[in-house]
This record gives C-alpha cells, structure tokens and sequence, in this order.
C-alpha cells in the first residue's frame, strides 16, 4: 500500500494513501489507539488556542483529541453526536456533509450539552479541516446553543483548507488527485 509521511507535532507517522472518489485519494489520518500523537498534537494545539472555556467536537475521530486537550488545560469538553441517544433531552440539530462520509449526517446536541456552551468562549477542534463542511456545522451548533467561538483548530489542515485565516492547524497534509 502506498503511504504518506507525516510530521506532526514532533513526531513521525506513515498514513496510507486511500481513494476518496474517482478522481481524488486521500491520507487517512486516524488518531484512534495513538495515545503519544493524541497527546502531543493536544499540547501543541493547546498552545495556539485562545482562552477558552469549553471544547467541543464532533463524533468520533476528534473525540481523542478533545479528550485530551481537556485533560491538559483542565477544561470540560462537548461532543456533537451523530444520533439522538436516549439520554438526551430536546436535542438542537444541523446537517453535514464531509469528505469521509458517503451520506449527509445530522449533529444533535442536547440540552445539557447547550448549558455547558450557552454564553460560554468554546475552542473547536477537529483532528482534521478539509472540507470545512464539519466545522460549519459545528459551528452552526455553537450559535444555535449561544456560545461564543474564540478558535477553530485542527492537527492537520487538508487541501485547500490549509490556505484559510480563519482556523489553526500543526500541519498541511496534501490532496493526492488522479
């Protein structure tokens, strides 16, 4: 298989190159079961973020960074959910669209999860910005819940999101077209 090599926040990973469509492939950044990558991409990504009071995430890949960059800055986290679970009361909701998903997606959050954002400074982190279609549903959320987005920060910037001034990001990690 061929592959891609990452540097990222002092580390080094091969990515394997994977086909996102006819025409364009992809390196397949997965932070899952890489404990010292979640880590050290949370502590540098922590130190570009502004003061914050809460993170929040979509389900599942920026769960681990989320995660951690809460453990490290001693701050809660969110997670947007891609279902409704039954714990969760009046939930608010917005659909998505990402490259690494084949079908439209709908965010929820719940009414718990609104108190701990409503009139609060919230940090969006993401493992990866491609797209931006995520982020702005996330971010559509964010305002629906009454936060205040102070920064919108990722490990790795993909294609042409690598060129926006609206996000922070450790690296760019290229488009593979066909």
């Amino acid at each position: 298989m061929e592959t891609y090599t990452l540097k990222v926040a002092g580390l080094t990973r091969e990515l394997p190159i994977c086909a996102a469509g006819e025409k364009l492939d992809i390196a397949a950044f997965i932070m899952f079961s890489d404990v010292e990558i979640t880590v050290k991409a949370a502590e540098e990504l922590l130190k570009k973020a502004p003061d914050f009071d809460v993170i929040i995430t979509a389900e599942s890949k920026g769960i681990p960074l989320a995660y951690e960059a809460a453990r490290q800055s001693g701050k809660n986290y969110v997670v947007a959910r891609k279902s409704v679970k039954l714990y969760m009361t009046d939930p608010i909701s917005v659909q998505v669209k990402s490259i690494t998903t084949a079908n439209v997606q709908t965010l929820y959050l719940s009414q718990e999860d609104v108190a701990r954002i409503k009139d609060k400074r919230v940090l969006i982190l993401d493992d990866v910005i491609s797209t931006g279609e995520s982020l702005t549903a996330i971010e559509q959320l964010v305002k629906a819940a009454g936060g205040n987005i102070v920064g919108k920060g990722a490990v790795l910037a993909e294609g042409d999101a690598a060129d926006r001034t609206d996000i922070f990001f450790l690296e760019k990690l290229p488009l593979f077209f066909k």
